[in-house]
């Protein structure tokens, strides 16, 4: 019997070995900050508020480009195709005005279309 007991400890011990490894030790408390730079500082550094402050100034610069990409080269090469059309604010259906709604869909087709290509690329070098 004695020896089954030796056993059944020695198991008895190794399960306790593995419960330790495999259970998640406790994260420490964070270090409250001296004062109210240092926490201006954490938070920075925590939620990355530097990185979306840059994509979303790189977002309003890039949004200027498709707008003039779209009125200044896609609106003419339109107005080639359809005679005595000067701007696509003028297109009208009816009574409504429709051509800036057809300048913002068009927009929104360019830039959607240009994000998809900028994550597209971020994935296949690995910076997803």
């Amino acid at each position: 019997m004695k020896i089954n007991l030796s056993k059944e400890n020695e198991m008895l011990e190794e399960l306790r070995k593995i419960r330790e490894i495999l259970t998640p030790k406790p994260e420490p408390k964070p270090v409250k900050p001296k004062n109210l730079a240092a926490e201006f500082l954490q938070f920075i550094k925590k939620n990355r508020v530097l990185g979306l402050a840059s994509a979303f100034i790189l977002g309003l610069a890039i949004n200027a480009l498709i707008l003039s990409l779209a009125q200044d080269i896609i609106t003419p090469i339109i107005g080639i195709f359809i005679p005595g059309f000067e701007d696509i604010k003028d297109i009208k259906l009816g009574v409504f005005g429709i051509g800036n709604f057809i300048a913002a869909v068009i927009n929104f087709i360019i830039i959607a279309f240009i994000v998809f290509m900028i994550v597209k690329y971020a994935a296949k070098i690995g910076l997803d």
